[in-house]
C-alpha cells in the first residue's frame, strides 16, 4: 500500500509529538514543585504594576506572568506561559528545519541535550519570551527570504516589536540578520517592517523618556565595572559549553561553526550565532556576563548543528551514546531538584530555590501586616511579597548598591511614617530580634516611624571637580521632590535624624562622608517643588581621584543614591 505525502508527514512528526508531551510534562512538574528563583519573584512584582517599561527590562515578562498568575497564584501559574511557549518554540524549530530534511531522532537528542533549553523550559525571566519570539522570527524570516510579501512583512514587524518588548538583546538579532543579508535593504517591504516595529515600540520609548532613561543608564553605565576581572572572560567559554550540554556542548559548537553556507537563511543563522556569542564575550571586559544571556544565540546554533548533521549524511557513532548519557545527567539533575535530593539542593545557585516559602511565612508571623524593609537587594523583598501575596516588602537601595525598580514603584510612598520591620542579614547594634530558617539566619528590629528619601533628586551644577587638599568649594545643588506629598527635612521632634552628605568613594569602597550644614534641615518641599541649596564641600585630606555623590541618610539606613556620580580630583 502506498503512503501519501500527508501520511509521511504525520509519521515524521509522531516522535516530535511524543517528545513534546514528555517535555511539557517534565516542565509542568518542575514548575509546580520548585520554589521561585529570586528574579522570577521580582518579575512577579512587575506584573503587579503593569507598565510600558521597568528599570531593568521591557514589559513582556510581566505580561507572561500576569496571564498565568491570574489563573492560579502558585509557582506553576507564574511559569505557565513559559512552559507553553517552550514547547511551542521547540515545535516551531522543527517546522523551520523541515526543508533541510533533518533527522527527527537527531533533533530530539540535540534539543533535549541542550542544558539551557531545560533551564528556560520553565524559568520565567525576560529570556523566556525573547526566545519564543526569536524562534517565531526565524520561522517567518525563512519564508520572507523566499517570498517578498507584505503580509510576511507585517508579521515580522509585529514579532520584532514583541522581541524588543521582551529584552534589549533582541537588537542583536535584528542587526545581525540585516548584516547577513544586505540585499534586504533593496526591498520596500523591509522598511515597512522597520517602521511598524518602531511604531509599536513607541510606548516603551516614551516610558524611558518620561523616567529619564533608567534602563539605558543602568545597562550602559551603572552596570559597568571600573576594574577588569579576567575571570569574567576565561569562565565565559566553559559556561557556554555547559549551557550547550555538559558532555556534547563542544561538539555542537564545532558542528555548527563548520557548516557550509548554501543559502541566505543558513548565513543568517551563522552570523547571528557567532555574532551574539562574540558580542556577549566582549561584555566580559566591562563586567560579568551571565551564561543565560546567550539563550537567543542557541536557537540558530541548534539549527546549524542539525543542518550540518544533514550535510555530513551521518553523525559519528559515539555521538548517540554520549548524547543519551548527557540527557540522563540533565534529567537526573532536574529530578533531583524536584525531589529535593540533598546533594543537588546544595549546588551553587540551586540552593536559592529552597526554604524561602517557609522563610516568608516566618517573617510575616513577626511583622504581621506591617511593612518589611530589607537592605540592598531586590531578590528577598520580592520573594517575601510573592509568598505572602502582598506588596508589603521594600528594598532600601543604599549608596553602596544600585538602583532597582523599587526606586520607581510607589511602595516607599505608602510606608512613610508607618511602623516597619527592618530585616537584615548581620547582627548590627540596633538588632532586637533573630530569625532562623532554612533560608539562613536573619536579624531584625522595629522602626517606629519610617522616614526615607530614595526618590529625592539632587542635581549638582558640575560633573567633575578639582580641589586642593582641604580646599573649600561651594556646590550649587538643585533638590527636587518627586513624591505626591510634601517632604520636610527638619529633625525637630523626630526619632530618626535626616542628614545630607557628600560621600566619597574609591575603588576599595567608601572613604568617608562629609555632612552638610544644619541649614539643610530647614528645607521643606511641596510635591514637584525644587529648591537650590549651597553645599560647602571641603576636599579630602588625601590626594587622589575620587567618585563623589550626594546622599540623604536617615537612621538606621545607610543613605540612598540621590545624585549622579561626580568625578573629583584632589591635588
Amino acid at each position: 500500500m502506498s503512503i501519501s505525502p500527508a501520511q509521511k508527514l504525520e509519521q515524521t512528526d509522531k516522535p516530535i509529538w511524543y517528545f513534546l508531551l514528555a517535555w511539557t510534562i517534565l516542565n509542568i512538574v518542575q514548575a509546580y514543585t520548585l520554589e521561585l528563583h529570586a528574579d522570577e519573584a521580582y518579575y512577579w512584582m512587575y506584573s503587579r504594576f503593569l507598565d510600558w517599561g521597568y528599570f531593568d527590562h521591557p514589559p513582556m515578562v510581566a505580561l507572561f506572568i500576569r496571564i498565568g498568575d491570574s489563573l492560579m497564584h502558585n509557582e506553576l501559574g507564574l511559569r505557565l506561559i513559559t512552559v507553553i511557549t517552550s514547547s511551542a518554540s521547540i515545535y516551531i524549530l522543527w517546522l523551520t528545519l523541515k526543508r533541510y530534511a533533518v533527522n527527527v531522532w537527531a533533533f530530539i537528542l540535540v534539543v533535549s541535550g541542550t542544558l539551557i533549553f531545560h533551564i528556560y523550559g520553565f524559568t520565567t525571566t525576560p529570556d523566556a519570551p525573547l526566545f519564543f519570539f526569536a524562534v517565531l522570527f526565524y520561522y517567518f524570516y525563512q519564508r520572507y527570504i523566499d517570498e517578498d510579501k507584505w503580509s510576511l512583512a507585517i508579521i515580522l514587524g509585529v514579532i520584532i516589536a514583541c522581541m524588543l518588548y521582551s529584552k534589549y538583546h533582541a537588537v542583536l538579532l535584528v542587526a545581525f540578520t540585516v548584516v547577513s543579508n544586505i540585499k534586504l535593504l533593496k526591498r520596500p517591504s523591509f522598511y515597512a517592517i522597520a517602521i511598524l516595529a518602531v511604531a509599536l515600540y513607541i510606548p516603551h520609548i516614551l516610558w524611558q523618556i518620561d523616567h529619564d532613561f533608567p534602563s539605558v543608564n543602568y545597562h550602559l553605565y551603572e552596570r559597568a565595572v571600573k576594574i577588569y576581572n579576567p575571570e569574567n572572560s576565561y569562565l565565559y567559554i566553559p559556561g557556554q559549553l555547559l549551557m550547550a550540554g555538559p558532555l556534547i556542548g563542544w561538539f555542537l559548537f564545532y558542528s555548527a561553526f563548520s557548516i557550509k553556507i548554501k543559502d541566505a537563511f543558513i548565513r543568517c543563522l551563522l552570523v547571528n550565532s557567532i555574532g551574539t556569542f562574540a558580542f556577549i564575550f566582549l561584555t566580559t571586559f566591562r563586567g560579568e556576563a551571565q551564561p543565560h544571556w546567550t539563550l537567543i544565540a542557541f536557537a540558530p546554533l541548534i539549527m546549524l548543528v542539525l543542518i550540518r548533521f544533514n550535510q555530513w549524511g551521518s553523525i559519528p557513532k559515539w555521538f548517540n551514546t554520549v548524547a543519551i548519557i548527557n540527557i540522563i545527567l540533565i534529567v537526573a539533575l532536574r529530578l533531583g531538584m524536584v525531589f529535593s535530593v540533598p546533594i543537588v539542593t546544595r549546588i551553587g545557585q540551586i540552593k536559592s530555590y529552597y526554604g524561602f516559602k517557609e522563610w516568608a511565612q516566618t517573617v510575616k508571623q513577626k511583622a504581621g501586616n506591617n511593612f518589611v524593609i530589607m537592605d540592598d537587594g531586590f531578590q528577598n523583598p520580592a520573594k517575601y511579597n510573592y509568598y505572602t501575596n502582598s506588596l508589603k516588602a521594600f528594598s532600601y537601595d543604599s549608596r553602596y548598591y544600585r538602583h532597582t525598580q523599587f526606586d520607581i514603584w510607589p511602595i516607599e510612598d505608602q510606608m512613610q511614617h508607618q511602623r516597619a520591620y527592618h530585616l537584615i542579614d548581620s547582627a548590627l547594634s540596633f538588632v532586637t530580634d533573630t530569625i532562623n530558617t532554612k533560608a539562613g539566619k536573619w536579624y531584625a528590629a522595629w522602626i517606629d516611624d519610617v522616614r526615607t528619601y530614595q526618590k529625592i533628586q539632587i542635581v549638582a551644577n558640575i560633573s567633575s571637580l578639582k580641589l586642593h587638599v582641604g580646599e573649600e568649594a561651594p556646590i550649587d545643588l538643585a533638590i527636587t521632590n518627586p513624591y505626591p506629598y510634601s517632604v520636610d527635612f527638619s529633625n525637630k521632634n523626630t526619632k530618626y535624624q535626616v542628614i545630607l552628605a557628600a560621600v566619597f568613594f574609591k575603588s576599595d569602597g567608601l572613604i568617608f562622608a562629609r555632612k552638610s550644614g544644619d541649614n539643610f534641615n530647614n528645607i521643606t518641599l511641596k510635591p514637584g517643588q525644587s529648591t537650590h541649596y549651597t553645599f560647602y564641600l571641603v576636599g579630602p585630606r588625601k590626594k587622589g581621584k575620587y567618585e563623589m555623590m550626594f546622599s540623604i541618610r536617615t537612621q538606621p539606613f545607610e543613605g540612598s543614591k540621590n545624585s549622579k556620580i561626580i568625578s573629583l580630583a584632589v591635588n
